[in-house]
């Protein structure tokens, strides 16, 4: 049967962890884990991570994601009341009102305690200040302000999670907005959004749980009021249903964290020429007709630029298309909501031109949100709103070379639309083997490139995590003089195990840390953000100023309210609930029907690679497969030195019995090739 990688990235393994300032308890004593918390909490407090006016996690969802007893979250929380850091303020949750500091000033910002970067999994060197002795610098906060997760003694806002792993309040598997749990003493009455007749879908049916619908079962017309999908049964994730003219409005950004945005449509009126009849086969696995010779060309050759956007434009009754998240549970309520406030408050001025560098509210944001989420402190002026990742390094290209760099070396397997970009702008992309533990550094030396995109938390497509030792050498590598473009594209989705810090955290000045929402909300927002050294921010400025003069300043200030709000940590938490079942079930098809593949980076992420035995090429395995109606890229795609044959397998936006499906046909494509 196929098997998952063994060691740290693996589907069995559970994760003791938090994303909230990369908490990991795993080595924490038994009796010491209250004071170890409280520590954890004072450290960030004073180096700045969470500053006054935070909001700290409802104790029931930080005790589910560190797998304690609530008692030791409350007790934690409890110990930084008494010293007069934090409050609880009922629905407003549990807000850090004072920052303790000592005689020692806080750290530079991008540095963080060494232990806890080369551990590849956020735990601190040690203990923070102890509470005896300390002094506070309090900003006492009006107690009106925000609501959000509670704190001790309330858990209103963001509800516990689900033995499923959805949020119990941050919305269930239908993606409904807030609550404090289905079926909870307050059901229906957390979310602060307006009535109306809709109001009950977004925040609990009154007196009692929703009745649940699980991903096996078809959508019948409701389906739009729980997935956020229009237009009927699985709308929204393109590609479950053949043709229509949203067939490629949701696609996202197939092959990685870059690819599908070059921009152009292949030529030819047979680019986008479907099946001769509709995409049969999600039932009963027959093929629909023959593909059409654009379709049919997709696998044939070196793949080109255009070919992201000829795979998007195939008919397929299952797609799986890496790197898309399940856009049926975008937050449509929350966002609508956002955007009526802040339309309600924008002055006339405001609709003017914006600076060039984004809104200040979402600068702000973003800014807190690495520093929770990712370790990675800035402030919020070293943050530029950018388009995406791709846009991120289309403003790189001239900087760089500006700066005398002609070569960015890339991981191999990594990222074609990644390579494809860079070459793009006029710099060359030599190779980098990648292994177990991560990017190879002294392949990276023997390139001579002096600079290397990495994808260190989720290495795609393999899903490697980078280790701790080779973090060292790779920050040892880059203090010589070499420069990180660091893509955290998907590091908000792991399941079984620990978070990981960024390397941005741990060397600022020699890293070039790209983020965006893609992955996390929609591609479709155009909306993610770059962290450049202090030495390229000017330049990287003036590059955003000629290129676009900004990005567009309503959808980032709803951006920045949902942030601010708690909203996006709410559907975090409902979806990696849904992913991790849509995992699960391609690991077990595979399982079943690809025995001896094996399945590769199922710890995190939006997509598994599978790699098999047979002597059958992939890019034949993948055009086989799109005949029978099953959309994938080929690993090939993504090599530059030959390897072993594989595929490249989104699941996320994909429901469970749909995914099993789609790998019944995968596995009877093999047998008749092979």
């Amino acid at each position: 049967m196929s098997r998952v990688d063994e060691g740290r990235d693996t589907a069995e393994t559970a994760a003791r962890g938090s994303d909230f300032l990369q908490l990991a308890v795993a080595d924490v004593p038994a009796g010491g884990k209250a004071e170890w918390l409280a520590g954890r909490l004072r450290q960030a407090m004073a180096d700045g991570r969470l500053t006054v006016g935070s909001r700290l996690p409802p104790t029931r969802l930080l005790a589910a994601e560190l797998r304690v007893s609530r008692g030791v979250v409350t007790e934690a929380y409890r110990r930084l009341a008494e010293d007069g850091q934090v409050t609880g303020r009922r629905r407003g949750g549990t807000v850090v009102v004072a920052t303790p500091f000592t005689a020692s000033p806080p750290s530079v910002p991008g540095a963080a305690p060494a232990q806890a970067a080369m551990s590849g999994a956020g735990r601190a060197g040690g203990e923070g200040p102890q509470h005896a002795g300390e002094t506070c610098r309090a900003a006492v906060l009006d107690a009106d302000d925000g609501a959000g997760a509670g704190g001790p003694g309330a858990d209103g806002g963001a509800g516990g999670l689900r033995a499923d792993g959805g949020g119990g309040g941050g919305g269930d598997e239908r993606g409904g907005q807030g609550g404090s749990g289905a079926g909870g003493p307050c059901a229906g009455q957390s979310g602060n959004g307006p009535g109306g007749p809709d109001a009950r879908r977004h925040h609990g049916e009154p007196g009692g749980p929703r009745p649940r619908r699980d991903d096996n079962e078809p959508e019948g017309p409701d389906a739009r009021r729980h997935d956020g999908g229009a237009g009927g049964p699985y709308a929204g994730q393109s590609g479950n249903r053949p043709g229509g003219p949203d067939a490629r409005r949701h696609h996202g950004e197939p092959g990685g964290p870059y690819a599908g945005q070059s921009g152009n449509r292949p030529g030819g009126p047979d680019a986008r020429r479907h099946h001769g009849g509709p995409c049969a086969g999600r039932g009963g696995g027959e093929s629909g007709g023959p593909l059409g010779p654009g379709s049919a060309g997709v696998f044939d050759g070196v793949p080109a630029a255009e070919v992201f956007d000829a795979l998007r434009d195939a008919p397929a009754a299952v797609d799986f298309t890496p790197g898309r998240p399940d856009l049926t549970t975008f937050p449509r309520a929350a966002w609508l909501r956002a955007e009526r406030a802040v339309l309600a408050e924008l002055s006339a001025e405001q609709l003017g031109y914006g600076d060039p560098r984004g809104a200040l509210p979402l600068r702000r944001a973003v800014a807190e949100w690495l520093a929770r989420m990712r370790g990675v402190r800035v402030e919020p002026d070293a943050v530029l709103v950018v388009a995406g990742t791709a846009q991120a390094l289309t403003l790189l290209h001239p900087v760089l070379r500006a700066d005398g760099v002609d070569a960015v070396a890339v991981e191999d397997p990594g990222s074609l639309g990644a390579r494809q970009h860079l070459a793009h702008g006029g710099l060359a992309t030599p190779p980098v083997p990648v292994d177990e533990q991560g990017v190879r550094v002294d392949a990276l030396r023997a390139t001579g490139a002096r600079a290397v995109l990495l994808t260190p938390a989720h290495q795609f497509p393999t899903g490697v995590v980078t280790s701790g030792e080779r973090r060292r050498e790779l920050l040892e590598w880059a203090g010589g003089g070499g420069l990180i473009l660091e893509d955290d594209y998907d590091a908000e989705h792991r399941y079984d195990r620990p978070p990981v810090p960024a390397l941005r955290a741990l060397l600022a000045d020699r890293v070039c840390y790209l983020g965006s929402v893609s992955k996390l909300l929609a591609p479709a927002l155009r909306i993610g953000w770059l962290v450049a050294p202090a030495r390229y921010r000017g330049a990287l400025v003036d590059a955003k100023r000629f290129n676009d003069l900004g990005n567009a300043v309503l959808p980032q200030l709803v951006l920045a309210r949902l942030m601010e709000g708690g909203d996006l940590d709410r559907h975090l938490r409902t979806v990696r609930g849904r992913h991790r079942r849509r995992r699960d079930a391609m690991i077990a098809a595979l399982a079943e029907h690809l025995p001896g593949a094996r399945v590769h980076g199922a710890a995190a992420g939006l997509h598994l690679t599978v790699t098999y035995a047979a002597d059958v090429p992939d890019t034949v395995f993948a055009a086989a497969a799109l005949a029978r109606g099953v959309k994938c890229q080929p690993l090939s795609w993504h090599r530059q030195s030959p390897g072993r044959p594989g595929l490249v397998l989104g699941y996320a936006a994909t429901p469970p019995g749909v995914v099993a499906e789609g790998v019944a046909l995968l596995g009877r494509a093999l047998r008749e090739l092979g």
